[in-house]
């Protein structure tokens, strides 16, 4: 997939060696957004992330060659789980997060499912999701909840 022309993305596969260098990209994804709450704490996002880890769900994100992200996106009930989708801070803004979810859409609607994400309040990956289709469903004390309903992938 290129982006815009000039970045070329794709995906690789995940192993669970791979695990803690996720975690530091996670973390620097993260970081201004926790930050700004005053809830940013590595060794909490660190735990997090493991707590749940997955290769077998869970995708880097290549840009031109070079692991700039990753995806997870699982089964949960009836809907597909956008589980994490980070971006280095450096590639953000770059239209490489809307490849990802581009691809992501794809899987839904080969499968005839929902995606369902979360999201940090106060983080720029709110727009994003509402800017990508996704409906705003719940709110509570740290985070947004929002889903794209199955047939609404276009």
């Amino acid at each position: 997939m290129t982006c815009g022309g000039a970045v070329n993305v794709e995906f690789s596969a995940v192993r669970q060696e791979d695990a803690e260098d996720l975690v530091r990209l996670r973390i620097a994804a993260m970081r201004e957004s926790l930050e700004r709450l005053g809830r940013f704490d590595p060794q909490r996002a660190r735990d997090r992330f493991l707590s749940t880890f997955s290769p077998a769900h869970t995708r880097h994100v290549l840009a031109d060659g070079q692991r700039v992200g990753f995806v997870v996106i699982r089964p949960d009930g009836e809907d597909l789980l956008l589980d994490h989708l980070y971006i280095l801070p450096a590639w953000q803004g770059a239209g490489i997060g809307s490849l990802v979810l581009r691809d992501v859409f794809r899987q839904a609607d080969a499968l005839g499912k929902s995606v369902r994400v979360g999201a940090l309040k106060g983080s720029d990956s709110n727009r994003f999701y509402l800017r990508h289709g996704f409906v705003l469903v719940r709110e509570e004390e740290w985070d947004n909840y929002y889903i794209k309903a199955a047939g609404t992938m276009a």
